[in-house]
């Protein structure tokens, strides 16, 4: 018999596909197909021949294109997004076509022009799982990219993606997450501002990335615990991972004067960081310093590098201080070991990420009883994969019980009280909430997750214009900030009437459930935008077909005020919701 060969080879895959398709079928063909059609001749295929890629299949609602070179690949999706979004400024929302986009490169089959296998199949999935007008790319992507490029891509973990047989690590890029764009500079605050950039991890095994983003962020959070320091962030610093962009203009898109760089390789029993600190103006060293340590003395570098750091820029402060803000989280390195990899779990939104979480922080208490975050966190996780505010009372209760203890073990710690103040929210303890919560500020004045959870709690307390205060400064301490902060927003802008400016805040949100559509659907009924009411109701009856708004409002709503509650009820009703 002839041997039938089959024609490989390396590509670059793009996977595009419009978002709501058969939504916008149904409401006009001819309008939609009219549209596609124009916008495929003006923007989208003068991009693909820019960027010298074939377009290897078209369907309907999106098309597969092969490209010869990963970063040509995702500069026409940069491209595309930023081209189709301009373009369809003008459209009403309800009709406007938005792209996702998924690019993976590996190696496919050609058969008739069209290309075959898991390089194609994995693009695909990573499409479905961006954002409407984003991109999510796979890590083996990311890799070419390092130094090539200046689009910022946030790395979301590893995803289980249907019908592959192994997990694919994945970076998403949305408008939300890029770093901040050229432009007007942000004003430099009033004090020494810095902002620490990911260590780099060195150890030659990209799995353990983790560790040094977790070295990174503990030296974050001991440098946060300063006053006299305003201290960017994690995500936003992190957004600028890879990427060959001057340090003048890292520090002025995110508005500091100082930048910490570094380094991490761990190799078996030995660890070496090394770390920098620059002036971002000028590019000059202020100070730099190599450790050699054995990984038992882990957490006596992190303090080390963070007091060198204050001393530099702030000058003398008391011992004492130092001593009370930088203390040791533990003293076993495996319990910190099993913190790091939960928090990198709980920050996914796969559907495992909160019980892989639950079971690395579980599994870091085990190993030291009296490690108050990881039990802290332990507890909340716990909340989290029940519902949040809607969790059963028992398991409320029990995570109030365990989060209590973590605090006893260590009053000092500003996580430990953010965390009880949440679960006190959720157990519509106001009072409580406020103390812990006011407690947690005054240990960490630049703890940009505090001060947002102070912002959600002002506009649950009926002070939605207070809270916008709040939501803003944390914003101004994190540009790149994570999609859910928006969630606040929009409910302070809500209970302000400010109802078109809620929605665009809950459309934001990266991820679409019935909790925001819900809100959403309460946002455009009250501005009589019936149709897409309609939506966003149909959306939160496909998730929860026994959908009910008293139900809503009993479990899920955390509103302490009766008109309030009331004006978002109203709003629910309105429409079309079951009562």
């Amino acid at each position: 018999m002839p041997v039938v060969r089959v024609e490989r080879r390396l590509a670059a895959i793009m996977a595009a596909d419009i978002v709501a398709y058969s939504r916008l079928i149904e409401a006009d063909e001819a309008r939609t197909l009219a549209s596609i059609r124009t916008l495929r001749s003006q923007v989208v295929d003068p991009l693909i021949a820019d960027h010298r890629g074939r377009v290897a299949k078209l369907m309907g609602d999106g098309a597969i294109v092969e490209f010869g070179s990963v970063v040509e690949a995702v500069a026409c999706a940069v491209a595309m997004q930023e081209g189709t979004a301009a373009h369809q400024r003008e459209v009403p929302p309800e009709n406007r076509i938005v792209f996702r986009i998924g690019i993976n490169v590996g190696d496919v089959v050609v058969e008739d022009g069209d290309l075959l296998g898991d390089g194609v199949n994995i693009a695909a999935r990573l499409e479905a799982l961006a954002e409407p007008g984003g991109i999510c790319i796979a890590d083996a992507v990311q890799k070419q990219l390092a130094g090539k490029t200046d689009f910022a891509f946030e790395d979301t973990g590893e995803r289980k993606l249907k019908n592959i047989a192994h997990p694919v690590r994945v970076w998403c890029w949305s408008k939300g997450s890029a770093p901040p764009a050229a432009g007007a500079p942000l004003s430099l605050p009033d004090r020494p501002s810095i902002a620490v950039l990911p260590f780099d991890n060195l150890s030659g095994q990209p799995e353990e990335t983790y560790f040094s983003d977790g070295i990174t962020e503990d030296i974050v959070t001991g440098l946060a615990h300063f006053r006299s320091l305003f201290v960017i962030a994690r995500n936003s610093s992190f957004a600028f991972r890879g990427k060959s962009i001057e340090m003048a203009e890292i520090g002025r898109r995110l508005g500091v004067s100082y930048l910490l760089e570094g380094s991490v390789r761990r190799a078996g029993a030995r660890v070496r960081i090394t770390a920098q600190l620059i002036e971002a103006a000028t590019g000059a060293h202020l100070w730099a310093e190599r450790y050699d340590r054995s990984l038992d003395d882990i957490f006596a570098v992190q303090d080390e590098v963070a007091q060198t750091i204050v001393s530099t820029l702030v000058g003398r402060i008391e011992d004492a201080m130092l001593q009370q803000s930088l203390r040791r989280p533990t003293t076993s390195l495996a319990a910190y070991d099993c913190l790091l990899r939960g928090l990198a779990h709980f920050r996914n939104d796969t559907e495992t990420a909160n019980q892989q979480a639950r079971e690395m922080f579980e599994k870091a208490v085990a190993l030291d009883e009296r490690y108050a975050v990881a039990r802290s966190y332990s507890a909340f996780v716990k909340v989290a994969q029940n519902g949040h505010a809607a969790a059963p009372a028992e398991v409320l209760d029990a995570a109030y019980t365990e989060a209590k203890h973590a605090l006893e073990l260590d009053p000092l710690e500003s996580r430990c009280h953010r965390i009880l103040s949440t679960i006190c929210l959720y157990r519509r303890e106001y009072d409580m909430a406020e103390q812990h919560l006011r407690r947690a500020f005054d240990l960490n004045p630049n703890d940009t997750d505090g001060l947002i959870m102070k912002g959600r709690l002002l506009a649950f307390r009926g002070r939605p214009e207070d809270a916008l205060v709040s939501l803003e400064a944390a914003c101004r301490l994190n540009p790149l900030r994570p999609g859910w902060y928006d969630a606040h927003f929009g409910i302070a802008l809500y209970s302000l009437r400010r109802f078109a400016e809620a929605a665009q805040a809950f459309k934001r949100m990266p991820l679409s459930g019935s909790w925001s559509s819900a809100r959403l659907a309460a946002c455009y009924a009250q501005l009589e935008r019936t149709a897409e009411a309609q939506a966003a109701v149909a959306e939160v009856l496909r998730l929860r077909p026994d959908f009910s708004t008293a139900e809503y409002m009993r479990k899920s709503v955390l509103l302490e005020h009766a008109e309030d509650r009331e004006l978002l009820r109203e709003g629910l009703i309105k429409a079309g919701l079951p009562a």
